[in-house]
């Protein structure tokens, strides 16, 4: 099994804190004292000094890039110095990111757990009525395609559904690009660095690749490259 890797986020609400180091090196010891032990790797520390106030900070940003770009967990050393807003937490669950708080590591994962049944009992009551107007339209008459209890489970074969699907699966490699991008720019800052050399840091540092198994290829940086020039 691999390592755990981990990205922290320190945070402090002056630029006086910020300079002199004041809570840092508390934060630090915290996140340090959570990670003693066991088989993983803190792939960067992020600080940033504004108010946990504001949602819409760059490091923070920052931080979650770099979650999403090498399949790491954000830990952070207690749970107000990542946000005090229950929907930003639950907006972290969505978005893949999962979250740890060094002094109550299971605090967060009991607020994101209650929100998530509250979401999941409105996407059923969605499905539910979707399903009743799928019903009604087949009463009607209507052509509804190869739907079974309400679900899409095959495909209608026209040209706008091939076309449909292949849009989508651009969306899907696009937005994994976007995600990768700043473990490229870890691995090559000044883009000198060769295809094999990158490959080989991504594969050190554990970043996943498209599928989801295997490693990386110089063939599949290349990839990775011309997507994100072609996308600016």
């Amino acid at each position: 099994m691999g390592k755990i890797r981990f990205v922290s986020y320190l945070r402090v609400s002056t630029d006086r804190q910020g300079r002199s180091g004041l809570g840092l090196d508390a934060q630090r010891q915290a996140v340090a004292d959570y990670l003693n032990g066991g088989s993983w790797k803190l792939v960067q520390e992020v600080i940033e000094v504004e108010s946990g106030g504001k949602n819409d900070r760059p490091q923070l940003q920052a931080a979650i890039e770099k979650c999403r770009a090498y399949g790491a967990k954000l830990v952070v050393a207690k749970i107000d110095r990542l946000t005090r807003d229950a929907a930003f937490l639950l907006n972290l669950r969505d978005a893949g990111i999962d979250f740890v708080a060094a002094d109550m590591p299971d605090a967060n994962r009991l607020t994101v757990g209650i929100m998530a049944l509250v979401a999941e009992q409105e996407r059923e009551a969605i499905s539910q009525r979707t399903k009743a107007a799928l019903a009604a339209a087949k009463a009607k008459g209507t052509q509804l395609g190869p739907y079974r209890d309400g679900r899409f489970v095959g495909r209608i074969g026209t040209k706008e559904d091939a076309q449909r699907a292949t849009q989508g699966r651009t969306r899907r490699a696009d937005a994994f690009a976007r995600d990768i991008q700043p473990a490229l720019l870890d691995a090559d800052p000044e883009s000198t660095a060769s295809l094999s050399a990158i490959a080989r840091c991504f594969n050190d540092k554990g970043v996943p690749t498209p599928s989801g198994r295997g490693t990386w290829t110089p063939m599949a940086v290349a990839r990775l490259k011309v997507r994100l020039a072609v996308k600016g």
